[in-house]
C-alpha cells in the first residue's frame, strides 16, 4: 500500500512541476521572449496546454475576472499541496 501512496505522491509532484513550467512558458510567450514560430517551442507549448488546461478550466470558471491576471495555477498548486498533505497525514496512517 505504501508503494501506491508514494506513486500518487510522485504523480502529484510531477504535475506540480508541469503547472509551474506551463505558467513560466505562458509568461515567456506573452512577452515574446521565446520564438513562437519555432516548431519545437510550439510543440512544448501545445503539450503544456493540453496537459494543464483541462484541470485549470473549471477553476477559472469559479474565479472572479482579475483582468489580465490568471491565478488559477496558484489555486491548483494549493489544491495539490492540500491533497498531498491529506494523503500523508490522514490517509497513509490509516492504511499503514
Amino acid at each position: 500500500m505504501l508503494a501506491l501512496i508514494r506513486t500518487i505522491d510522485l504523480a502529484l509532484d510531477i504535475y506540480t512541476w508541469i503547472i509551474i513550467a506551463s505558467a513560466i512558458f505562458s509568461w515567456l510567450y506573452a512577452f515574446n521572449v521565446i520564438n513562437s514560430s519555432n516548431r519545437f517551442v510550439a510543440s512544448i507549448g501545445e503539450f503544456l496546454y493540453r496537459v494543464t488546461e483541462p484541470v485549470l478550466r473549471p477553476i477559472r470558471r469559479f474565479l472572479p475576472d482579475l483582468g489580465g491576471i490568471d491565478i488559477s495555477p496558484i489555486v491548483l498548486l494549493l489544491l495539490i499541496f492540500f491533497a498531498r498533505q491529506l494523503l500523508w497525514t490522514t490517509i497513509a496512517p490509516l492504511l499503514l
